[in-house]
C-alpha cells in the first residue's frame, strides 16, 4: 500500500465551508467569514439561508469548491452558531446523496458525509464506499472516517485496500491508518493496522490471520494470531509471520498456540522462487525453541 492510501485530503473537502469567506451577494451564503479563500457554491435548484435552524443549504446537483478541492452532493448543508464578537461559525457540514469529494490526489465516493468541526472528525457512509488515489483503491461496507486531531483514518466493515500497480491487497473487518505530518504540510501514511478476518493477498501468496500491522516504508506486513500462509499447494501455519511484499520472502514464527513449532505442508517438485513454489533460498533465522523460520 502506498503512502497515499487512507490519506487526509477527503476530509479537507468538508472544510470547504468551515471558516471560509463567502461573498454574500455572489454566493447566497451570508455570514460565513474568516478565511482568505472564498468558496464557490453552485446548485441547480436553490441556495437557501434558513435562519430559524441556522443553516445554509444548496440543493440540486450542488457543489462547493475551495482552492483545488470540491465536494459534490444532491444537497449540501452547513449548520452554524452565533459567536459573540466573531459572527457566525460553522460547526457541522453535511453532504447527502451521490456524494463525491475530489482533490488533486484522490476521490471519495459515498451516499452521505458529515464533518464535525468541533471534534475534527469526518465520516462518509452509504453504499459503494470508495477512496481512489493515484496508487490505491480503498473500499468499505460501513464507513470511511478521518480523525484530524489524531492523524488517523479508519475504514470499517469488510475494508479492502488494493495496490493498483500489482494487485496486492490488505483486507480486514477494520483497517486503521496512522498518518505523519511532513515538513511541507502534507501527510504520509506510516502504518496500517488491521483487525478481524485479516487476508493479505499478493501475486504468489495468500495469508490469513487475526491481526495485521503493515509498515508502509518497509512494505512489510506482520501477521498475528492463527497465521496461515499458502503458496500454491504449500502451506505454513504459525502464531505470527512477517511478509515482505517487496522481496516476496515470508518468515513464519512458532509460538504457544502451535506447540512451539511451525507446521506446514510442503509439496516436493516445485522450484524455489517460482510462482506457487518455495521462497528463494536464504539463511533461516532461529526461532524460539530452536525451530528455524520457514519461508514459503
Amino acid at each position: 500500500m502506498s503512502a497515499a492510501t487512507f490519506a487526509a485530503p477527503f476530509m479537507a473537502a468538508f472544510l470547504l465551508l468551515s471558516g471560509a469567506s463567502v461573498p454574500a451577494a455572489a454566493q447566497g451564503l451570508p455570514g460565513l467569514g474568516g478565511g482568505p479563500n472564498p468558496v464557490e457554491v453552485n446548485a441547480d435548484q436553490a441556495i437557501e439561508w434558513h435562519q430559524d435552524v441556522r443553516a445554509y443549504v444548496a440543493r440540486g446537483n450542488a457543489s462547493a469548491k475551495r482552492t483545488d478541492s470540491t465536494v459534490y452532493a444532491d444537497v449540501l448543508t452547513a449548520y452554524y452558531r452565533e459567536v459573540p464578537g466573531k459572527g457566525n461559525e460553522v460547526f457541522q457540514l453535511l453532504a447527502e446523496g451521490n456524494v463525491r469529494i475530489v482533490s488533486p490526489t484522490q476521490e471519495v465516493f459515498g451516499e452521505r458525509g458529515v464533518y464535525d468541526v468541533d471534534k475534527q472528525v469526518a465520516v462518509v457512509t452509504g453504499r459503494n464506499l470508495k477512496l481512489v488515489t493515484r496508487t490505491d483503491i480503498v473500499t468499505a461496507r460501513d464507513t470511511l472516517e478521518y480523525y484530524e486531531a489524531r492523524n488517523m483514518t479508519v475504514a470499517r466493515g469488510d475494508a479492502v485496500a488494493v495496490r493498483i500497480a500489482n494487485g496486492d491487497r490488505l483486507r480486514a473487518d477494520i483497517l486503521i491508518g496512522q498518518l505523519k505530518k511532513m515538513p511541507d504540510g502534507s501527510t504520509q501514511m506510516e502504518r496500517i493496522d488491521g483487525a478481524g478476518s485479516v487476508v493479505v493477498t499478493t501475486a504468489t501468496d495468500v495469508a490469513l490471520s487475526d491481526k495485521l500491522v503493515y509498515s508502509v516504508a518497509d512494505e512489510t506486513a506482520v501477521l498475528l494470531g492463527n497465521v496461515k500462509i499458502t503458496r500454491s499447494d504449500n502451506q505454513l501455519n504459525g502464531d505470527a509471520a512477517e511478509m515482505n511484499m517487496r522481496t516476496k520472502v515470508n518468515r513464519v514464527i512458532a509460538g504457544p498456540a502451535t506447540g512451539g513449532r511451525v507446521m506446514g505442508l510442503l509439496v516436493p517438485g516445485q522450484e524455489p522462487g517460482a510462482p506457487g513454489g518455495a521462497a528463494p533460498a536464504g539463511q533461516p533465522t532461529a526461532q524460539p525453541g530452536g525451530q528455524p523460520a520457514a519461508k514459503p
